[in-house]
This record gives C-alpha cells, sequence and structure tokens, in this order.
C-alpha cells in the first residue's frame, strides 16, 4: 500500500535553460527546495488536466500558443494541425514576439472533446513552448 507521504526518486534531464528560469522562479517565490517547486508544478499541471477532461458540451474556447517559429518543420505541422480542424476553428492571430518566438490565439466554436484535441495535439509538439486552453459553455 502507497501513502501520499511516501516519496519516490527521479531523475529528469532538462535543458539549462529552462532549469535557470525554473530556479529564478523558485527563489522569487520563496521555494525551500527545487523538489518542492517541482511537486507544486506537477500538482498544478495535475489540476489543469483534470480540469480540461471536466470540460464537455459545445464549447466557445480560445487556445493561446507560444512556440520557436525556427524550430524545423513546426510551422508546416502546426498549419496542417489547424487546417484538420476548419470546422471548429473560426479565427486565429499570429504575432511575432521575438526573432525565434510567436505568439498564436486561436479562436474556436464546437464539441469540447475535439477542441480539447486540437490543443493537445498543439501541446505535443516539438518547439510548442506553451499552450493554454480556455473554454465557456454555449448557453442556448
Amino acid at each position: 500500500m502507497t501513502h501520499d507521504n511516501d516519496l519516490s526518486r527521479i531523475g529528469i534531464s532538462l535543458p539549462k535553460n529552462l532549469l535557470d528560469k525554473f530556479d529564478d522562479i523558485l527563489e522569487y517565490r520563496g521555494y525551500s527546495s527545487r523538489s518542492e517547486g517541482i511537486r507544486d508544478a506537477i500538482r498544478s499541471y495535475i489540476t489543469y488536466y483534470q480540469w480540461m477532461s471536466d470540460v464537455k458540451g459545445d464549447r466557445q474556447g480560445v487556445i493561446t500558443m507560444v512556440y520557436d517559429h525556427e524550430h524545423r518543420g513546426l510551422m508546416q505541422i502546426l498549419t496542417d494541425i489547424q487546417h484538420n480542424y476548419l470546422n471548429v476553428i473560426q479565427s486565429s492571430l499570429h504575432s511575432h514576439v521575438s526573432h525565434d518566438k510567436c505568439v498564436e490565439i486561436i479562436l474556436l466554436r464546437g464539441d469540447a472533446g475535439i477542441i480539447k484535441e486540437i490543443a493537445e495535439r498543439l501541446m505535443a509538439q516539438k518547439g510548442v513552448e506553451s499552450v493554454k486552453l480556455t473554454t465557456i459553455a454555449i448557453e442556448d
């Protein structure tokens, strides 16, 4: 039997710049250890995933995505994904943040399962730094 306070050790590999940014945030927020920050980040990820899992029915949604447009082949993959969902995607706005980084905002309307599927497919691409999905129910 496993208890909530039983600890497991894991090893992960991270790019140095990502770890440096994470450590800066931990210091700023006053975390006592990197482990505590990672536990907090995992809890937040789980909460967000559970919230996404509970979204059902017809929804209006917004996906906000940040990505590296210099990442080889990424632009074509993102375009292909969006073209596969023309019946749900209403509009998109693309903005260049820097030489390498872009932000894209995608407005969607349709079945929550399909909207979540789009967000998860975008999220899974290498070179995509973040994807945030926000939805609201469509009222009759």
